[in-house]
């Protein structure tokens, strides 16, 4: 059977409904031969390649969906970002059954984004769990991240869908793209200053998965709608869900159809 690589990109709350597909992976018998995630990717992927099932991730997000708001806790006085991102790492550290990327089952690789280089860092090995926060740190959100002497924020700044890099290691590559839509309000088209900021740097993102796009795709491409679902807004769970289950069912379609084709090598 060929091998099949996914990759998780970044879009906050928008990347919950990771967790339909790596279901439906699950339903098939399916596993990846590898994973590659950025920003929440980072976080579903570590999960996901510790050896957990959809529905074990699952079940651990409703346990903790509520306390979300109270992990991030929120500094006003910090120097680089509101929010320090320790509470979360610590859950990181309580669930995910590996602390370094050699003690996962399936290999991942997570984007970081060096900040004073301004280039992509893929970490694949060593420490996990700063790895993951290291590619979470989104600008003036999250603190950036020091390892390894690197001062390192989000991987959504340069890579935020990371098919790219694992292109060479599987024959099927799978790119879940939950950067979402965007449609103006009826009154005011005029965004808050909040709004502008993200939404801005969400643009800045597109432009670079559709240039990757143009110029080497992923075999399988999905990209759900979640129109107007903002970075923040995991409390809509429920509705993030229900919005991919068409999408669900085209990655189900298009793999199994993929996998069924031979490829000869002489």
């Amino acid at each position: 059977m060929k091998r099949f690589g996914l990759a998780l990109g970044g879009g906050g709350a928008k990347g919950l409904c990771h967790l339909a597909f790596i279901k439906a992976l699950d339903e098939m018998g399916l596993r990846p031969a590898i994973i590659a995630g950025t920003s929440i990717g980072a976080i579903m992927g570590g999960f996901y390649a510790s050896g957990m099932s959809g529905a074990e991730m699952e079940a651990l997000l409703k346990a903790n969906l509520h306390d979300i708001n109270r992990m991030m806790d929120i500094s006003l006085f910090r120097r680089s970002g509101i929010k320090r991102g320790k509470a979360a790492e610590e859950l990181f550290y309580r669930h995910i059954p590996a602390s370094r990327f050699e003690d996962l089952e399936i290999p991942l690789k997570v984007v970081a984004t060096d900040f004073w280089d301004r280039r992509e860092v893929i970490f694949d090995s060593g420490v996990l769990i700063p790895a993951i926060r290291a590619s979470i740190a989104m600008a003036g959100v999250f603190e950036p991240v020091t390892l390894n002497g690197t001062v390192l924020v989000d991987g959504g700044g340069v890579n935020p869908l990371p098919y790219d890099i694992i292109q060479n290691d599987c024959d099927i590559t799978v790119a879940i793209d939950v950067s979402g839509e965007k449609t103006p309000p009826a009154k005011d088209a005029v965004p808050s200053v909040i709004e502008n900021l993200l939404t801005t740097y969400t643009i800045m993102q597109s432009s670079i998965v559709k240039t990757k796009l143009n110029f080497a795709p992923p075999d399988i491409y999905i990209k759900p709608a979640l129109t107007n679902i903002r970075a923040t807004e995991f409390h809509r769970y429920d509705e993030i869900m229900e919005g991919v289950r068409d999408d669900v069912a085209v990655l189900k379609d298009e793999l199994e159809r993929s996998l069924k084709k031979r490829r000869w090598f002489f």
